[in-house]
């Protein structure tokens, strides 16, 4: 059994992290309101979408980094500042939605204007001089850098933060930076020139790092480290953290193409709009390059229209048509298959760091409602 921690019988019930969560974001950005009210009364202005943005989240990784820390032994969770420092990793993932959006010029996120959507809008309804757009994405940017800024001072104000280990600052470090170079690859991948047989290990060396490891391993990791786990410990939660948050970012791809937009908040084929090569077009490609001259032209044609703003409805049928015909989404429905069975089976080792059965269960139906979604 790890030496950080004794038994962990139970972990703490989802609603009532998500509750304890919500209400010290709220009551941060409240304070943050007065303060900035000081500096000029037009300044709500910046914190109204910032609240009405974060408001809408799943607060996943707010939620991972809590259980991470009773995973690790952590207790008095109410008391020892563990919801100050997952409001904090949610302000931080806050922060790269919004800069995210910018970058994609996605017009929507969670069922509502994009942030920079929003400003845009308000630049317009206002009838200001300049560049609307210009404005809107300057606005957002601002707005990002001061989720940024709000998550360093919920972290910094936790009851945690004067103990954390050099182990816990390194952690927290790494999560910040990981997702920060995971968004450059990102834009690299869809910019620069890459062969057909290299564009599968570069989406995946993307969804590694933009998604997988900042969705679940890191915060995990995180919220273990902060109630001072041992490398064991932390080794086996990485184990489990890691191809949790690969399966939980493929099924976020196969939603950004097969996604109801009622239910995503995103508009139909977004991905494909956007021309991002992901695994699940790395996957298509692949097929494709294993059939005959009539295969070759079939990926000629959806590399063309991948990334074209103006795709008609009928042409993202096409091209989900050709995903699923060839074989390859079938293929990546196998691979989060796999990865949650590698997930589970790090679960299962979980027990010999006194992780007891009730606990393993909580993240084991956690795992599926990230992996079986339509959201």
């Amino acid at each position: 059994m790890s030496a950080a921690a004794t038994t962990v019988t139970a972990l703490t019930p989802a609603d009532e992290v998500i509750a304890a969560v919500d209400a010290v974001i709220e009551e941060h950005l409240q304070t943050t309101a007065a303060r900035m009210a000081e500096i000029s009364p037009v300044t709500d202005e910046l914190i109204d979408p910032i609240r009405a943005f974060s408001a809408k989240g799943k607060r996943i990784r707010a939620l991972i980094t809590w259980w991470g820390y009773e995973l690790a032994g952590g207790t008095d969770a109410a008391k020892s500042g563990i919801a100050h420092t997952a409001a904090g990793v949610e302000l931080l993932h806050a922060a790269a939605l919004i800069h995210d959006d910018i970058i994609d010029d996605s017009e929507t996120r969670r069922g509502q204007p994009a942030v920079h959507t929003y400003f845009r809008a308000m630049h317009r309804d206002r009838d200001w001089t300049g560049d609307a757009v210009l404005f809107g994405d300057g606005a957002a940017i601002i707005a990002g850098d001061l989720c940024l800024s709000l998550s360093e001072e919920l972290f910094s104000a936790s009851a945690l933060a004067a103990s954390a280990t050099a182990e816990a600052v390194r952690r927290h470090n790494d999560f910040r930076r990981d997702v920060m170079v995971g968004q450059y690859l990102d834009i690299r991948l869809q910019a620069a020139p890459v062969a057909g047989d290299e564009l599968l290990p570069r989406a995946d060396e993307v969804l590694t790092y933009k998604s997988a490891k900042y969705s679940v391993e890191q915060p995990l990791l995180l919220g273990a480290a902060l109630a001072g786990a041992d490398t064991a410990l932390l080794s086996a939660l990485s184990d489990f953290g890691l191809p949790l948050g690969r399966a939980f970012q493929l099924r976020d791809d196969e939603l950004g193409v097969f996604g109801d937009p009622d239910v995503t908040g995103k508009p139909a084929g977004d991905d494909l709009r956007q021309g991002k090569k992901t695994v699940l077009i790395g996957l298509t490609l692949q097929a494709l390059s294993n059939g005959d001259d009539a295969s070759a032209d079939q990926a000629d044609w959806l590399m063309r229209r991948l990334g074209q703003p103006d795709l008609s409805l009928d042409e993202l049928q096409q091209m989900k048509d050709l995903i699923g015909s060839c074989g390859a989404l079938e293929k990546f429905e196998a691979e989060i298959d796999a990865q949650l069975a590698a997930a589970h089976q790090g679960l299962d080792a979980l027990a010999a760091h006194g992780i007891s059965d009730a606990a393993r269960e909580q993240l084991a139906q956690y795992a599926l409602l990230l992996t079986r979604r339509s959201a």
